[in-house]
């Protein structure tokens, strides 16, 4: 009789301690794609800082040469210098919007896990920059 009445006591732990081990799991995915996200943030942004040291070094170059040596997986091919300037110029163009692309999804998540935590959702975190036209009229207006 003492086993009868211990055991649904003892049920009910077991289930409180499979919905804490539920939330923690939940927490934790959300952190990993959250901390995920930021690495593949950093990775795109140091090959955007290797394409920005590519283009430079084409702008400055003293050769006069038509071709260059662009650097493709493990092997190097000479390419017309007009061609690898596109190109280079394509994919930071392409680099930057997956950039913002994932800083878009990113401040969801970090909302997401915010909310799972507890914590108050981050004020001035969904701001965005004035577009040109915006800032025009604010200096308009200032200068009146």
């Amino acid at each position: 009789m003492y086993l009868l009445a211990w055991c649904p006591v003892r049920c009910v732990s077991a289930m409180d301690s499979s919905k804490v081990m539920e939330y923690l799991m939940e927490v934790e995915v959300a952190a990993e794609d959250v901390l995920a996200d930021k690495q593949q943030i950093i990775d795109l942004d140091a090959r955007r800082n290797r394409n920005r040291e590519a283009m430079n070094a084409l702008r400055n170059s003293a050769s006069q040469n038509d071709k260059v040596r662009v650097c493709f997986g493990s092997m190097f091919i000479k390419f017309p210098k007009e061609n690898a300037k596109s190109m280079i110029q394509k994919d930071q163009e392409q680099l930057d919007q997956e950039i913002n692309d994932i800083r878009k999804r990113l401040k969801a998540k970090i909302n997401h896990l915010n909310d799972l935590q507890g914590k108050p959702e981050l004020r001035g975190y969904n701001l965005s920059p004035l577009s040109s036209d915006e800032l025009k009229a604010i200096n308009g207006i200032l200068k009146r």
